[in-house]
């Protein structure tokens, strides 16, 4: 999970983690070891997959030792040698680290007796509008609560204000329905001399596959794997291949649409948070940011969510709870968005001090996570290096069915052997919206 690149700078990567470790961690972690040290010992390092580049990290640093006093080593690592580094240390009886974060797919893998029951410290914590999704999220299959929901990012829809005026009667850009959606870009395209002012991020780059997997699908379907091949799945694709048609053609060129739209080549565009940012930065007046589009079974939306966690045998246990505490403040999860552009998983209304774009990013995904038909969505989760694999499934798909025209069944058909074949070989369970059975099939 990336954040926005908001300004700031700071010392090397090899500077921070001497700051942090010492020289002997360093020289461990370039060794590919899993050894750590904290800086005291009263002390305790808090290992992470978040906020990797130096500028966000020392930015977290910051808001970290203001939130938290105490003597806490801030520790980046890849997500790549996370889940092995933290294993290898509580299987060997000598875990090094006091607390966790990383993202859903990061600590998904350590459930099985690795973390530590925080469901009590949850509940201390008083209702502080975590989702119901979020929290289910965090119970990884189970009854207890195995990590604190931290942060997330999301994808949203982003709207000139010229396109407006062509939305359909009495639709509200904040509450639209599909339908509502793809009547929006024809009036939207006839207004503009039959040119289409919708883009999708089609790219070599973009990101148009999540929008599948985490908002066509769920929304039509209701799922995302179980549900590959329904029918309400060759209604989605149905769906997808006319409002397609109504798309600018330079949609297959597009990575980020936050350019196309600061450009004005397009009006109406889907996209990653991260990838809309700048687009409003010349007149942030004229922009709205609102949730993407509900289907038949509710408003699918993608969440890349992250959390904190305490490893089994953390050095120090009252502490890791104190800083998962402070994080869990609505006023500390808003200056990580201030800081890092990482959204809040807790209620709060965005302050009016935000950079105008992450302001009016935070009112969408807000709105997203707050709808009562909400259906949450992750990016693939333990599979490791061939997520790719499964990422190329829905890419293959879209470019037979709505690109070349092939019979949405049969194609369906094929890529779900495809799918099927991965998914047998890991032996992995379904992720949200799919139940999370003990072998993912997919249906």
């Amino acid at each position: 999970m990336r954040a926005v690149r908001l300004p700031g700078s700071g010392p090397s990567r090899r500077s921070v983690l001497r700051g942090a470790l010492g020289f002997a961690g360093v020289a461990a972690l370039g060794a590919g070891c899993t050894g750590f040290a904290t800086t005291g010992t009263s002390g305790m390092v808090f290992l992470s997959t978040q906020f990797r580049p130096v500028a966000e990290a020392e930015r977290f640093r910051a808001t970290l030792r203001e939130t938290v006093p105490d003597e806490v080593s801030y520790v980046t690592v890849e997500e790549g040698p996370f889940v092995s580094q933290v294993r290898s240390q509580i299987d060997a009886g000598s875990t090094q680290v006091g607390l966790l974060g990383g993202v859903h797919g990061d600590l998904a893998p350590l459930a099985n007796g690795y973390l530590t029951d925080l469901t009590d410290l949850l509940a201390g914590l008083g209702p502080r509008g975590w989702s119901a999704q979020h929290l289910e999220l965090a119970r990884l299959g189970t009854d207890r609560i195995w990590y604190v929901p931290w942060a997330q990012a999301s994808f949203v829809l982003a709207a000139h204000a010229d396109a407006l005026p062509h939305l359909p009667p009495g639709a509200d850009v904040r509450n639209l329905t599909y339908d509502q959606f793809l009547d929006w870009a024809i009036a939207a395209r006839r207004a503009n001399g039959n040119r289409p002012v919708l883009g999708l991020p089609a790219g070599p780059k973009g990101l148009l596959h999540r929008f599948v997997q985490g908002y066509l699908l769920p929304s039509f379907t209701g799922g995302q794997i179980t549900t590959f091949r329904s029918p309400e799945a060759v209604t989605a694709w149905q769906y997808l291949r006319e409002l397609w048609a109504n798309c600018n053609p330079a949609s297959t060129t597009y990575d980020f649409m936050q350019e196309p739209l600061a450009a004005r080549e397009v009006t109406i565009a889907w996209d990653h948070v991260v990838r809309l940012v700048s687009a409003p930065e010349a007149e942030p007046d004229r922009w709205r940011m609102v949730p993407a589009p509900r289907g038949p079974r509710g408003l699918g939306y993608m969440a890349v969510v992250s959390g904190l966690a305490i490893p089994r045998g953390s050095t120090n246990v009252e502490l890791a709870r104190k800083v998962i505490s402070a994080l869990s403040k609505p006023e500390a999860q808003v200056e990580v968005l201030r800081s890092n552009g990482f959204f809040p998983t807790v209620t709060n209304d965005a302050p009016a001090d935000l950079p105008p774009a992450i302001r009016l990013e935070a009112d969408a995904v807000r709105r997203q996570r707050e709808a009562p038909d909400g259906i949450l969505s992750l990016p693939p989760v333990g599979l490791g290096t061939r997520e790719g694999e499964v990422s190329k499934v829905f890419k293959d798909s879209f470019r037979e069915i709505v690109l070349n025209g092939a019979d949405i069944r049969s194609t369906l058909d094929t890529q779900a052997r495809v799918l099927q074949g991965v998914l047998s070989e890991l032996k992995v369970p379904c992720w949200a919206p799919d139940p999370r059975n003990a072998l993912c099939e997919v249906g």
